[in-house]
């Protein structure tokens, strides 16, 4: 799973955490009806906002709506109630492309066994496929996706063209515009035209946010290994990053304000309290003491106060294809969703979804501590989305 969008279930409570599963159940499922079991690797939390704004926005009994999905690995083999309909596959189209054009990315970049020419061929094909279902499922529900590939051709002339001193907004741009036109196009579903303006403002600067994050995620490894990174390549600075990332956090939240919901809780919960903390967590500000261990000694590694413990070496990344093999058998073992597993890609130690957490799940929701949240002017007035501090 990628994106930056990954919700604590603590925070989240029960009844949204279980809307939160049925939409991320609910892409998986629309790729694998639509296109294959194979077209599930582009499952992402990203990418589920796209089908979790369209039912926010949609009357009782609509297009959008739940059906029950049956056993499933990744589930523990139980059955569930998913998100289905035009938001779930449009999401899946919006995933397929940008997937493609990520899998091409790496070919270019000829990473691990991409940069083997048999193997980078194949993987051209695959990516090719995808832009053309991601094209056929977009055209089904009214979306059209070569909005999204042509982000994806001008950003890479623009990377070729920027150097220090271009400004970084230059860089984000495409994606900018190609989250505004998805995000946009869930008014349309909804059948609320007038949410698109708002949509599209809030969908341009997620696009912002997800390649600022991304950028400041990578800039270590990308130094390391010699790879294109905005930031750098920019000489944008870590502060200007924050800063941005701050702004475009705050200017979501205001173009929310002007949308009409049905029921927007979660898409409240997810794009104006997570995002802040997918934000701190880029930058290694974490707003929780699960890393430290309170029956430490003072002073240890681990205890209140004291040093951070040493992280194990780190061994290579593994290539895409590489990675989508250990993937799949993470998946089939149900480790994504309840275990604790080292990422396919990076190897880094990771934890299922479903105990994804990086919160104090002692303390009450920390936002209504910081901004007023339930008052006449606060960020939660008139939302039911969990926050009942």
């Amino acid at each position: 799973m990628f994106g930056i969008v990954r919700p604590c279930r603590h925070r989240l409570g029960e009844k949204l955490t279980a809307q939160w599963t049925a939409h991320l159940c609910g892409l998986c499922l629309a790729l694998r009806g639509d296109h294959g079991q194979l077209a599930r690797i582009v499952t992402n939390y990203d990418g589920l906002l796209i089908s979790v704004l369209t039912e926010a926005q949609a009357d009782p009994g609509g297009s959008t709506g739940r059906r029950t999905a049956g056993p499933c690995p990744l589930r523990g083999m139980r059955t569930a109630s998913v998100a289905h309909g035009e938001g779930a596959r449009l999401a899946a189209a919006v995933s397929l492309v940008l997937a493609s054009a990520k899998v091409r990315d790496h070919v270019a970049d000829g990473d691990g066994l991409l940069a083997r020419r048999p193997v980078a061929l194949a993987a051209r094909r695959v990516a090719a496929g995808w832009d053309r279902a991601g094209a056929r499922t977009g055209s089904d529900v009214g979306f059209d996706t070569a909005v999204l590939v042509d982000a994806v051709d001008r950003q890479t002339g623009i990377e070729s063209l920027a150097g220090p001193g271009t400004a970084i907004l230059t860089v984000t741009e495409p994606t900018e515009t190609a989250t505004a036109a998805a995000f946009a196009h869930t008014a349309v579903l909804a059948g609320r035209p007038r949410n698109a303006a708002p949509l599209a403002e809030a969908g341009r600067l997620f696009g912002r946010l997800a390649h600022l994050l991304d950028a400041v995620e990578d800039r270590e490894a990308d130094a390391a290994s010699g790879a294109w990174n905005p930031l750098t390549a920019t000489g944008t600075s870590l502060d200007e990053a924050r800063r941005l990332a701050d702004d475009a956090v705050h200017g979501i939240r205001l173009a929310l304000r002007e949308a009409e919901f049905t029921d927007g809780g979660l898409a409240h919960r997810l794009l104006v309290h997570e995002l802040p903390n997918s934000v701190r967590r880029a930058f290694g500000t974490p707003s929780c003491a699960h890393g430290s261990h309170p029956y430490a000694p003072p002073g240890a590694p681990g205890a209140p106060g004291g040093p951070t413990p040493p992280e194990p070496p780190r061994r290579g990344r593994r290539g895409l294809l590489a990675g989508c093999a250990v993937w799949l058998g993470l998946a089939c073992t149900c480790q994504l969703c309840c275990g604790t597993y080292e990422d396919p890609w990076t190897r880094e130690r990771k934890e299922g979804c479903l105990h994804n957490c990086d919160c104090d799940c002692c303390e009450c929701c920390e936002c209504c501590n910081c901004c007023n949240c339930g008052g006449e002017d606060g960020c939660c007035s008139g939302c039911d989305c969990g926050c009942d501090c």
